[in-house]
């Protein structure tokens, strides 16, 4: 399986707009985050995982030609504003898109992109199919995939797994009973906003106090703001088993 980080900052990217602090200004290469979302390949099936304002440039970047099926974590600008962009997907394809997410994020779905699932639909926009998700393991071809029931101050998100491979992304609380789900995981991507505390993400010590509980071989920060300082800074203050993630990492599992 292979694992690409489509980007790594969080709503508001980096740089952000008008913004002049170091981060920002910086000309490493790392520091530039679009927002967060990864991209998974496995044989000839190819899958994202949230689709925000950034996923046109990301597919363009990466040269994607097909996309099997979207998973949605939660609904939220920055994990659905791409949607609009899978009319290509759709043209190459003949096909609606797969596109996997709970109830409630559908109805918001619903209501954003309502010119998508009118009756009177206007030629040429996008088409998707909403698939519904839960607590339940599912398959999508070579994948296994297994949902992890997070809270994003008091919204329900979901994260996933993925074999020895999770994607936590957008929550600052997760059950015991969520994290036992993780045991035996040997790569982890997981959020961590900023250094101070933050109402609905974790912040990097609550991040690193995670990881450590869950124990894989490797983690990987994302969700990152300018607030979290330079990709390089961070690399020499975190342990040897994290890394601050960088869009464009490519993960191998």
């Amino acid at each position: 399986m292979r694992v690409t980080l489509l980007g790594t900052g969080t709503s508001q990217g980096v740089p952000v707009i008008a913004c002049k602090c170091d981060v920002c200004k910086s000309v490493d290469s790392r520091d530039k985050r679009l927002r967060s979302a990864i991209m998974l390949e496995e044989g000839l099936t190819r899958i994202v995982v949230d689709v925000g304002p950034d996923f046109r440039q990301q597919m363009l970047v990466h040269e994607v030609d097909n996309l099997d099926a979207i998973l949605l974590t939660h609904e939220h600008a920055d994990h659905i504003f791409g949607l609009d962009d899978i009319r290509s997907f759709n043209w190459i394809r003949k096909s609606p898109m797969d596109v996997y997410c709970e109830p409630r994020v559908q109805n918001n779905l619903r209501s954003i992109f309502n010119y998508v699932f009118s009756t009177n639909k206007y030629p040429g926009t996008p088409q998707m199919d909403l698939i519904d998700l839960d607590s339940n393991a599912f398959e999508i071809g070579p994948f296994s995939i297994l949902p992890i029931r997070l809270f994003h101050h008091k919204l329900p998100v979901y994260g996933f797994r993925f074999g020895k491979f999770a994607y936590l992304t957008d929550f600052n609380m997760i059950e015991q009973e969520e994290i036992d789900k993780l045991q035996g995981i040997e790569i982890l991507v997981i959020c961590a906003l900023r250094k101070t505390t933050h109402i609905s993400h974790l912040n990097l010590s609550e991040a690193i106090a995670l990881i450590e509980k869950i124990a894989p071989h490797k983690a990987y920060l994302t969700h990152m703001s300018h607030e979290m300082g330079k990709h390089e800074h961070l690399l020499h203050e975190l342990p040897m088993t994290i890394e601050p993630g960088y869009d464009g990492l490519v993960l191998e599992i």
